[in-house]
């Protein structure tokens, strides 16, 4: 194909979308192995918030039980959404079951927002809030959070108040990347907004505290939860948000019809039925977190934030945070690097194993001493 010719198609492509700066994801793991000359399992890997025990030993039992993969899923996810009701407590006519917490978030901006409506974004945070404005066409506000990544609160409600056509609030509690909790009082006074009000709770296994059965009480707020963390799903994409049900009577309308696949929802379930063993592994994790956090702080070249989440997010003192990320890399152990000016000197380490953290401290013991 001629340049000319390319060129004559590329002019298709929307204008919005051409401009558009793309998500940048985790590279793939075998990618990294051969891209670091380290054998798979010698890597330590601690940088996209996986759980290091992966899932519960009966979902493979589940999906090798499985009669039904050549048959399309029920588009109603039905069996998912009832184990998901008595796990939450929450009736499941306010549960939406999706291909992952990012499905869910896609859904909502499609829902609420037209091309050039707003959406409030409070950085440092998760980056699909943004990518997905951006691909509906909406416009991204950005209320950056303060020093200790608190939410600017007043800000928030006076761009609400002063702009119509600003539709939803997305917040996460605990926060990507620094885990850090929203306060009730908080929650509340934002729920006032003429908006809509979306937490993320993709980590609150790990604190604590769900908000879940607020939505029972307010028509602007949704929930969105996920199996990618505390189960050791992440592989396998399974989120669920819970939803008003004037929402939601809305949202089955653009939804997919088969979104969840049929794995997915079987391991689900199977995960649902194996809480103990997942609440167990919840609890080492914690545990290791805090072990993580202490140790970290003697490193005088570390300042670590606490965290109610499985990673501890840290700022770089005296050296190059990229250049601590590509040493520990040289060695097989990965963590998260964000390059953006405000998070340009930190680092996220997500918590794995017991072993895997004292390998991590050898490490960064040897780093810091060159």
């Amino acid at each position: 194909m001629t340049i000319s010719n390319r060129l004559k198609y590329q002019n298709l492509v929307r204008s919005d979308i051409a401009d558009m700066a793309p998500y940048t994801p985790i590279v793939p793991f075998d990618v990294l192995s051969k891209r670091l000359g380290i054998p798979a399992e010698d890597i330590i890997k601690l940088d996209a918030n996986e759980n290091p025990y992966g899932p519960a030993p009966s979902i493979y039992h589940a999906l090798a039980d499985e009669k039904d993969y050549h048959i399309y899923p029920d588009p109603d996810s039905t069996t998912l959404r009832q184990a998901l009701s008595r796990y939450t407590g929450i009736d499941a006519t306010h549960i939406i079951a999706g291909q992952g917490a990012d499905e869910l978030i896609d859904l909502i901006v499609r829902l609420f927002v037209s091309p050039g409506d707003a959406v409030i974004n409070c950085p440092p945070t998760f980056g699909m809030y943004r990518f997905d404005t951006e691909l509906n066409g909406g416009k991204v506000i950005d209320v950056e959070r303060k020093a200790d990544f608190s939410l600017d609160t007043e800000s928030i409600v006076e761009i609400a108040a002063d702009s119509k056509n600003t539709k939803i609030l997305f917040i996460t509690s605990p926060n990507n990347p620094d885990g850090s909790v929203l306060s009730d009082a908080c929650l509340q006074q934002l729920l006032q907004l003429s908006l809509i009000v979306v937490l993320d709770e993709a980590y609150i296994e790990f604190a604590g505290g769900s908000r879940a059965d607020w939505v029972l009480e307010h028509e602007n707020l949704i929930v969105l939860r996920t199996f990618s963390k505390w189960a050791g799903l992440a592989g396998l994409r399974v989120g669920y948000g819970i939803f008003p049900e004037w929402i939601i009577s809305h949202l089955l309308k653009i939804k997919q019809p088969y979104n969840v696949n049929v794995a997915g929802s079987a391991a689900a379930v199977a995960s649902l039925s194996d809480l103990g063993y997942l609440q167990e592994n919840i609890r080492k994790i914690v545990e290791e977190r805090e072990r993580l956090y202490s140790t970290l702080r003697n490193f005088d070249f570390l300042e670590p934030y606490p965290s109610e989440a499985n990673f501890i997010l840290s700022r770089v003192v005296g050296r190059d945070a990229a250049g601590l990320k590509a040493a520990l890399a040289e060695r097989g152990i990965l963590i998260r690097y964000f390059n953006t000016p405000r998070l340009q000197d930190h680092v996220r380490i997500s918590v794995g194993k017991p072993s895997q953290t004292s390998v991590l401290l050898d490490a960064l013991e040897v780093v810091g001493s060159q």
